[in-house]
């Protein structure tokens, strides 16, 4: 706050208010869905429900009433439920899953989160802002996967500068108890390790909710311990429909809520295809990453003729304006026709700019039309134009940024002039040699 002359003394935050005004929050979210549907005249029932065979449904509701619904099509939606590993250990008391994180009525002093994926970089960020000591612990060789490996190696840098521990290549063997706390035994490359913590919490992702969905009775197909369906979101049942976290595609609201109008679209007598090519994903970590298209590496293996630009945040004035100059814009394109093939972003309101990289890819534009495109000024939107303009040869700040900072290659040595963030020149990226995880950039 002193950089920004405000000055601020004996602040503290109240961790309790923060959850009630959490709960307020869903409870106004959850309201508002419930009132759309009584407005579409869309009867909600509270209670279990089991298809019995198809076009027939049975609800169990709150009050022990059992209800035979007749329908001609029906749409499983159960969602998914929280992955647990084989871990011995995991029912002891202080190991949370991450639905149990959003109720927590006091805050741990240290937490390690098993899982270095959206969900589990998402609560290292937000639990170490609220003061507690995080250890992310990952079995994976990376954090984040499948985000652009540049992109994640620069957020691993930023976690680890936020005094964030990222362990990878790190198994869990197992949990004990320890007096009051909890004893993690993990095995790394260097051999077991025991790690001390208040609390344990459990994010290594999720997997699709079959519940009592009687898929061998009924026949329905899997694909992987999920409903399969094709891309007008039908089984291979007539009149069974899934959408969601059930069908194992890409567990995102904003994909979920998509395969259903596809699904009622088509229930309705309408010809819409799913299509997965264009889909934003949204790390809402600190600072946040968003993504859309394909990464650098799937680029260059699908196609060679590919052109990369990179704009940093430190470059634009709105970021500077706002104190918030950590994070770059990447733009993958085909250097033949400068149509865009990917678009990722590190940085503040990464979720909220990345909308543009979307509309961009759904409507296979090309570099030129984003850069004919007026962005205003000053906002955060110019890095994504900024990044666009390299792409189409006429990078206006390009030259300034290009001779400071300096950096060295950690692979040849070379002294490159970039303002781009790297810690592998072009020269080496071209001959295949891969970006390595957890190294700090060396300014020289």
């Amino acid at each position: 706050s002193e950089e920004f002359g405000i000055q601020v003394k004996d602040y503290s935050f109240d961790f309790p208010a923060i959850m009630k005004r959490k709960d307020q929050i869903t409870r106004r979210l959850s309201s508002g869905v419930e009132k759309l549907m009584k407005a579409n005249q869309v009867r909600v029932i509270r209670g279990e429900g089991q298809i019995v065979e198809p076009g027939t449904v049975e609800v169990l509701d709150a009050e022990g009433q059992k209800e035979v619904i007749k329908t001609k099509n029906i749409i499983i939606a159960t969602g998914s439920s929280v992955m647990k590993l084989p871990i011995p250990g995991l029912d002891l008391e202080g190991v949370i899953t991450s639905d149990e994180a959003l109720s927590l009525s006091e805050l741990p002093s240290k937490m390690i989160i098993i899982g270095g994926g959206m969900i589990g970089i998402e609560f290292a960020g937000i639990f170490k802002a609220l003061g507690v000591e995080v250890t992310v612990v990952e079995m994976l060789p990376t954090i984040l996967l499948p985000i652009d490996e540049e992109i994640v190696l620069r957020l691993t840098q930023l976690l680890k500068k936020k005094e964030i521990e990222i362990l990878t290549d790190c198994k869990v063997k197992g949990i004990k108890k320890n007096n009051q706390n909890l004893e993690v035994l993990v095995s790394t490359t260097d051999g077991e390790k025991k790690l001390e913590t208040e609390k344990v919490l459990l994010a290594a992702g999720r997997v699709p909710e079959l519940g009592n969905i009687n898929v061998q009775g009924l026949g329905i197909e899997l694909d992987r311990k999920a409903i399969k369906v094709d891309e007008k979101m039908r089984t291979n049942i007539p009149g069974i429909y899934a959408v969601g976290d059930v069908v194992g595609k890409i567990m995102l609201a904003h994909v979920a809520s998509r395969e259903g109008v596809v699904a009622v679209e088509n229930i309705t007598g309408k010809e819409v295809l799913m299509d997965y090519r264009a889909v934003p994903n949204c790390v809402f970590s600190m600072p946040e990453v968003a993504s859309v298209g394909l990464t650098e590496e799937e680029s260059r293996k699908e196609n060679s003729n590919i052109k990369v630009s990179k704009f940093p945040f430190i470059a634009n004035g709105k970021a500077l304006g706002m104190g918030e100059t950590e994070g770059m814009v990447k733009i993958i394109a085909n250097s033949d026709t400068l149509k865009l093939l990917g678009v990722h972003i590190l940085g503040a309101h990464a979720s909220d700019l990345i909308a543009e990289g979307a509309l961009a890819l759904s409507m296979e534009a090309t570099a030129r039309e984003i850069v004919n495109t007026i962005h205003a000024h000053p906002t955060l939107a110019e890095t994504t134009a900024e990044a666009v303009e390299g792409i189409t040869g006429k990078p206006i700040h390009r030259e300034g940024i290009e001779m400071d900072p300096r950096y060295k290659c950690l692979n040849c040595g070379r002294i490159w002039r970039s303002g781009e963030i790297m810690v592998i020149c072009p020269i080496c990226r071209s001959k295949g040699i891969k970006i390595r995880d957890g190294v700090d950039i060396r300014e020289v």
